[in-house]
């Protein structure tokens, strides 16, 4: 496996890109890695790119997500990143339903997030950041669902690297209501509790996502620097998810109560009968 990546490193990502992309446009699911799977993070972050390149979409955002605790070591970072497109973003007006599309034969999953907004874009080149200088770019702090979803159904199961090349098991964004007063709130007082038809699946709070959800985005604002793809104003990045990650087959719905923030409501369709992401 490792010996064709090295023999042209590009050439491989950028086939292993297209077959992911194609797939999303079609709607169709992958039995398989449509390639030899990535041995680390800056190789699937390189199969990243050239899918992003390859979507005719405006980037409005990123998810990130967190790289299970056995895992870190090997990997040495604690967290993984993928983008989010403007046809996959979605208004959730409080307590609407709201039909999302999955991959039948893939991976999808409903997560509870705390969403931020970027008021103002972030320096180029800025690597390192505080807590109050990363929050010092947000505009506001919305309750959300992240969407994850790739048409390969083991996304999850060989490890980040894997994850993070099909555009880190995105498949969208729910965006609720915008949270009052959320500078002066505690971790601990952003609940969430999460539905799958009905029951109870999970629940947790904003300080259940290690660091709480600014260590996030701490993570992302050095994660595209680094890419030289600096954050810009009106980016949105989730942060974790809060009460984990509750999978979700085409005819079911969920829902997720943020208290007296909101509540959003989907119900999961198949993507073949909805618009996918379009290949330029």
């Amino acid at each position: 496996m490792h010996q064709e990546w090295t023999q042209d490193r590009d050439g491989t990502a950028q086939a292993i890109a297209e077959r992911f992309v194609r797939a999303r446009q079609d709607a169709t699911s992958l039995s398989a890695y449509p390639g030899p799977m990535p041995p680390d993070l800056a190789t699937a972050y390189q199969v990243q790119d050239h899918a992003i390149a390859l979507v005719s979409d405006k980037l409005v955002g990123w998810k990130v997500g967190l790289i299970a605790p056995g895992l870190r070591e090997q990997y040495g970072i604690d967290r993984l990143a993928g983008p989010i497109f403007a046809r996959n973003l979605r208004k959730a007006p409080d307590g609407d339903v709201i039909d999302v599309p999955l991959f039948k034969g893939g991976f999808a999953a409903v997560e509870a997030e705390f969403v931020y907004r970027l008021g103002e874009d972030a320096p180029e080149g800025k690597e390192e950041w505080s807590d109050d200088e990363a929050l010092a770019l947000v505009d506001s702090l919305h309750v959300g669902i992240e969407l994850a979803g790739s048409p390969f159904a083991e996304i999850n199961d060989h490890g980040p690297a894997v994850t993070a090349s099909d555009f880190g098991n995105n498949a969208g964004m729910l965006l609720g209501p915008s949270i009052a007063s959320w500078r002066a709130r505690g971790d601990n007082t952003l609940r969430a509790e999460t539905y799958v038809d009905e029951k109870l699946v999970g629940s947790g709070t904003g300080a259940n996502i290690p660091g709480g959800p600014v260590a996030a985005l701490r993570f992302l604002l050095t994660h595209c620097a680094k890419r030289n793809r600096p954050l810009k104003a009106g980016d949105l990045v989730t942060t974790g998810a809060a009460t984990g990650i509750h999978e979700i087959r085409a005819g079911q719905t969920a829902r997720v109560e943020f208290g007296s923030d909101g509540t959003i409501k989907c119900r999961a369709v198949d993507a073949r009968k909805t618009a996918g992401v379009a290949a330029a």
